[in-house]
């Protein structure tokens, strides 16, 4: 005989516990109908599940529960032999539902109770934490924001002196052209003399 379970519930837990609930609520199933499935696939007692499910999981689960509603009145409509439940539906609060949950809450141990209320309380301060690195994160994004705005405008300030420099350095390279220019037409000239020839005509001879 497999004992039952009292540690906390693990994320994967609340996802089958809802998985089967919201089965439950398309097919028209009861509660306690889905509290028994899961609980012997995770070896906890029903009333543990239901505890878990009221309190906690059915929560963060209101739009699936909302659209498992319509599809179980659509299943309905198709189906209108043999529709009916027994016992209560699992998502309205109804009186039945209530009292329900108040007989699953009054069959929890004590130690069940302090073990939900210690993963309670765990989660609480895994949020507060998520919460305070959220912060954290928020202060380092905007100081970067502010460096990468510097760094930007740094950036932009040396594209334009570097665009000054390549001009200068065009400049100077045009210069040094034409001064070499000149200087071979100043070379080239120094070797250049005239002489007479025999009919008294000027002559360009090279040195």
């Amino acid at each position: 005989m497999t004992s039952n379970r009292q540690d906390a519930w693990s994320q994967d837990e609340d996802l089958l516990l809802a998985e089967v609930v919201l089965r439950h609520i398309r097919e028209g199933g009861t509660q306690l109908q889905a509290f028994e499935e899961v609980g012997k696939k995770l070896s906890r007692t029903s009333a543990a599940c239901g505890f878990r499910w009221n309190s906690f999981v059915r929560k963060q689960y209101k739009s699936g529960i909302d659209l498992a509603k319509k599809q179980r009145k659509e299943n309905k409509k198709k189906h209108p032999q043999g529709s009916v439940v027994v016992g209560h539906e699992i998502e309205e609060d109804t009186p039945e539902t209530l009292n329900s949950y108040n007989s699953i809450t009054n069959s929890l141990s004590l130690e069940q109770v302090i073990h939900y209320l210690k993963n309670v309380n765990e989660t609480i301060q895994d949020g507060d934490s998520i919460i305070e690195d959220k912060k954290k994160l928020e202060v380092q994004i905007e100081e970067l924001k502010k460096e990468v705005n510097h760094l930007r405008a740094e950036n932009e300030n040396y594209e334009k002196k570097l665009q000054l420099l390549e001009e200068d350095h065009h400049s100077l390279l045009t210069i040094f052209e034409k001064a070499r220019k000149m200087a071979l037409l100043q070379g080239s000239e120094d070797k250049v003399k005239f002489q007479m020839d025999k009919n008294g005509n000027l002559q360009r001879v090279q040195k």
